[in-house]
């Protein structure tokens, strides 16, 4: 029996597989997202994770995020570094703090890739300001109702937040939420495996199964 935690990855993409997976993935947002990306990523192999997130885990996160109900009430930080060391013993680095424009810096330091899973338009602009001014590769991953994107900074434009309601209270499948993460997962194995990494964005699409390149 294979005594390797990372014994498929390294079938399928070789023995020299981990080696390759040392940068630091600065994640910002540990919501729908968030916490279901960094579940998916230290499940194959990234151990240098940072995440940043000021909330803690209600009921209503449970359905489409990585939590159980005895996880309601604390830091999703904290409950997800739990979760994470339980499943594969990979020690996260967390950030309880709201991103600003003060602690930025302090927050995406040595980043070799930062990930952004906000979910308002005000952190968004200041990390996408900031990675840009400052040549850090930024990756977004975004969702509505049957609708998911995977978009590198450059060409990623930050949308204005939507009126109504809280994020929580919008329509979201979590099997758009796990298509999109897959896809953001694979665009961040080739970010990190590649040669020469494709930099694709992508479009999902729920209702006809279609992802898409973005043109």
């Amino acid at each position: 029996m294979a005594e390797n935690k990372f014994h498929h990855e390294e079938i399928y993409r070789g023995k020299d597989y981990p080696k390759k997976l040392t940068g630091l993935i600065t994640v910002c947002g540990a919501g729908a997202l968030g916490s279901n990306l960094v579940d998916s990523l230290t499940r194959q192999g990234f151990s240098k994770i940072r995440v940043v997130d000021m909330d803690r885990v209600e009921t209503h996160n449970i359905g489409t995020q990585v939590w159980t109900i005895r996880d309601c009430g604390a830091m999703k930080t904290a409950a997800l570094k739990t979760k994470v060391f339980a499943s594969t013993e990979t020690e996260l680095e967390t950030v309880d703090k709201e991103l600003t424009t003060a602690n930025v810096k302090q927050i995406t330091k040595d980043s070799t890739l930062v990930l952004d899973c906000f979910d308002n338009n005000s952190s968004r602009t200041i990390l996408q300001n900031y990675c840009q001014t400052n040549k850090i590769p930024l990756l977004r991953t975004g969702l509505f109702a049957d609708y998911g994107e995977v978009v590198w900074g450059e060409r990623y434009r930050v949308p204005k937040d939507v009126e109504g309601g809280d994020i929580c209270d919008y329509p979201l499948a979590r099997n758009i939420i796990l298509l999109t993460v897959a896809v953001a997962s694979e665009e961040i194995l080739d970010f990190f495996l590649a040669v020469k990494p494709r930099h694709q964005s992508w479009s999902i699409t729920l209702k006809d199964l279609k992802i898409s390149k973005l043109s």
